[in-house]
């Protein structure tokens, strides 16, 4: 063994991955299966949409068409407000948790509270009974993504790092997959409860091989990339420095005003093929299959593109920001989404075309976006970053969700014009307050060997 490879610092963690190792892919398809399990649980809701009409204290009124349902529309987005805005406090206090207990515990209590949560929704029997459970739910799962970039900063190098969370946050899409076919199978049997039990258990399973897997005795050590980044919160308390650091904000209002449109799909999508094309979950699961496919791809290809410019001399600044200008141009189809069933009123598939573009893009906006701490950031204060981040874009979501539930059916052009544009004002804003991305420009190796 090398001295580089037996060498160890203080915090007990090995200063480099064994030589020629691709173990840092195998933490990558954790990630990517804890983020599969973390939206089968939060989309749960929205694929029983339909069943919970004949819940009688959600409100449905049977008496009226599908788009005068004041009650329970209201019902439903309180739902989603309630998950929306714990998701966001618990960001605030994830973060700082994860940078201070390290990834592996810090993840492991993550999935442990929102497994719990989620198998609770099958317990309740009113509107509050839902509230309460999905304030749970956000305060488990947000630390999902603060655990998982932190992950990607100890495992990866910077050119590695868009596509690594590309492929884990691809698990967002992967769960459109797997949740209709496994809630349809379920619900039909044992009802919609069952629903919430069966994703839940899902959580338990992976967190046996996340305590079971050695990750704090291969992860590799600093690179000088992240030396570089050391004084960015030297000198003084670590939060202190992170909240005066203008790549704090730039973040947090990205996320702020594009997270917002992805809640939109993710909550909405279902309901919008139910109410405009009459498509219940089994009649709508291609489609929305088409929109989490070609998704997978935005994400994976979004966040590869990133590195492919790195890898042909751009830097770290434009790298990310001409993969992130091309994703803002590509949302901006949506626009024409409710357009669509007035020229094609019995055909799902140019919406659906439209709604898949748009969030590929997002995807591989996120994994651009996601990555921009890891740039300004070392790896100590990433998860407080992105949990600040989360923050905001739980906010925004939570912000969007109040607009679309009071003009999605009455005002759909407003909703879709609002989510088309925020990406090229998110990125116009991060170019302000960060013109300059990236540490200076050194070779990736391990400080053993700097």
């Amino acid at each position: 063994m090398s001295a580089a490879t037996s060498e160890s610092y203080d915090s007990g963690f090995t200063s480099e991955a064994p030589t020629g190792s691709n173990v840092r892919w195998f933490v990558c398809a954790l990630l990517f299966m804890a983020t599969t399990i973390n939206y089968m649980d939060r989309s749960v809701f929205s694929f029983i949409e339909p069943l919970l009409h004949n819940a009688p204290f959600m409100g449905w009124n049977f008496a009226a068409d599908a788009h005068h349902q004041p009650v329970f529309d209201n019902n439903f987005g309180n739902v989603i407000i309630y998950f929306q805005i714990a998701y966001g406090i618990g960001f605030l206090l994830a973060g700082r948790i994860i940078d201070k207990l390290g990834t592996k515990t810090g993840y492991a209590l993550a999935i442990l509270i929102w497994g719990a949560a989620s198998m609770s929704h099958s317990l309740v029997t009113s509107v509050m009974g839902f509230c309460i459970a999905r304030v749970f739910l956000g305060l488990g799962e947000c630390g999902n993504f603060p655990a998982a970039i932190k992950a990607t900063t100890e495992w990866f190098p910077a050119k590695e790092r868009a596509k690594a969370v590309g492929i884990f946050n691809s698990g967002s899409n992967v769960s459109f997959f797997i949740a209709p076919l496994l809630i349809t199978f379920v619900t039909s049997r044992w009802g919609w409860r069952s629903a919430f039990l069966a994703t839940g258990s899902m959580g338990m399973v992976w967190l046996v091989l996340w305590l079971s897997f050695p990750y704090n005795k291969l992860r590799r050590g600093s690179t000088t990339t992240q030396r570089n980044l050391e004084p960015v919160v030297a000198g003084g308390s670590v939060l202190g420095k992170i909240l005066t650091n203008r790549g704090t904000y730039a973040f947090a209002i990205g996320k702020g005003l594009t997270d917002g449109v992805w809640w939109f799909y993710l909550f909405y999508l279902p309901q919008f093929l139910n109410r405009n094309y009459g498509l219940d979950l089994a009649h709508a699961y291609w489609f929305i299959v088409t929109v989490y496919v070609i998704s997978s791809v935005g994400s994976i290809g979004g966040g590869t593109l990133s590195g492919w410019l790195m890898g042909r001399g751009h830097s770290v600044n434009s790298g990310r920001k001409i993969a992130m200008l091309l994703m803002a141009i590509c949302v901006l189809p949506l626009v024409f989404v409710p357009h669509m069933g007035t020229l094609f009123p019995n055909n799902p598939w140019p919406a659906t075309l439209l709604i898949a573009l748009a969030a590929a893009a997002h995807q591989g906006w996120s994994a651009n976006l996601f990555s921009t701490p890891t740039d300004m950031f070392p790896s100590t204060a990433v998860s407080t970053v992105v949990g600040i981040g989360g923050a905001a874009g739980a906010a925004g979501g939570a912000g969007f969700t109040w607009v679309v539930k009071h003009n999605l059916s009455l005002h759909p052009l407003l909703v879709f014009e609002m989510a088309a544009g925020a990406y090229l004002v998110s990125l116009l804003i991060f170019q302000v307050l960060v013109p300059r991305l990236g540490a200076p420009s050194e070779p990736e190796l391990p400080l053993s060997a700097a």
